[in-house]
């Protein structure tokens, strides 16, 4: 079983950069892929970024692209996710996901473990 404990959320102007972190107990994290997924209030949950488990492919939805990057460190049982040039929309929780599973999946029903989620806020 994984644990996932997310941090780096916070308020921040619009223009701004946050870097959020998602930790992750066990030793066998190198094993799940990795995902970050929000939810702004009276939405649906939607997906952010997924990275495979070696780290080697990643995909970020079209909101994002360009603005946020994936990563992760296995060493250091972590995934980032490096959020620039953010927005008033980007205002939501952000969850991380795992997955047993060697390539990223795309959609929340295909992980198995979350985090508690961290809020980011962007103000105008």
């Amino acid at each position: 079983q994984v644990q996932l404990v997310e941090s780096g959320g916070g308020l921040v102007q619009a223009g701004g950069s946050l870097r959020l972190s998602c930790a992750a107990t066990g030793r066998t994290f190198s094993s799940y892929a990795m995902g970050w997924f929000r939810q702004a209030p009276g939405k649906e949950r939607e997906f952010v970024a997924a990275i495979s488990r070696s780290g080697g492919t990643t995909r970020h939805a079209d909101s994002v692209k360009g603005r946020f990057t994936i990563s992760r460190d296995n060493a250091k049982n972590t995934v980032y996710l490096q959020m620039n040039s953010l927005k008033p929309e980007d205002t939501a929780v952000y969850y991380c996901a795992a997955v047993r599973a060697s390539y990223y999946q795309l959609t929340s029903l295909d992980y198995e473990y979350w985090g508690q989620g961290t809020q980011v806020t962007v103000s105008a």
